[in-house]
């Protein structure tokens, strides 16, 4: 089994660290201009998709902040999804531009320099590399040591 390296891991946890954040801003921001402020939109399904990948990176950030077991569950699972929605759209916006139209994941994120294709993948290295994993149990651990301090 190939494992990566420590430096690659870390690199991967600097570059989701910035870059999650910003494209749930940025995807977003698309969504509600292209919802609520752009004229002459009849089709409202490109916007919706790009409303739901910005949540998605929204709570995968959240996923990657919070060291709990329920995070990183709730972080796998949604970069999971994010990985199957942007090949599915990316995908079917190849095959049928016109029907997927201008989303976050059209052409698998081009204009977003191709992050939405990259970051899950990333994400899910970093997620599963052993030593950032037993972090998410050794804080959870640890809360409960101090919890049960607390009563005593």
């Amino acid at each position: 089994m190939i494992r990566p390296s420590p430096q690659l891991v870390r690199a991967a946890g600097q570059i989701l660290t910035v870059s999650y954040p910003v494209l749930a801003l940025s995807a977003g921001a698309r969504a509600i201009y292209q919802l609520f402020f752009k004229p002459g939109v009849s089709d409202y399904f490109s916007p919706t998709l790009s409303a739901v990948a910005a949540l998605a990176y929204l709570l995968a950030t959240l996923g990657f902040i919070v060291r709990r077991p329920w995070a990183w569950y709730m972080a796998v699972v949604l970069l999971g999804f994010e990985t199957l929605g942007v090949l599915i759209v990316g995908t079917w916006s190849v095959i049928e531009p016109a029907f997927i139209g201008r989303t976050v994941w059209h052409l698998y994120g081009v204009d977003y320099g191709f992050l939405p294709l990259i970051q899950p993948v990333l994400g899910l290295i970093w997620l599963f590399y052993p030593e950032n994993r037993a972090l998410y149990w050794r804080q959870a651990q640890n809360a409960q040591r101090k919890a049960q301090n607390a009563e005593r």
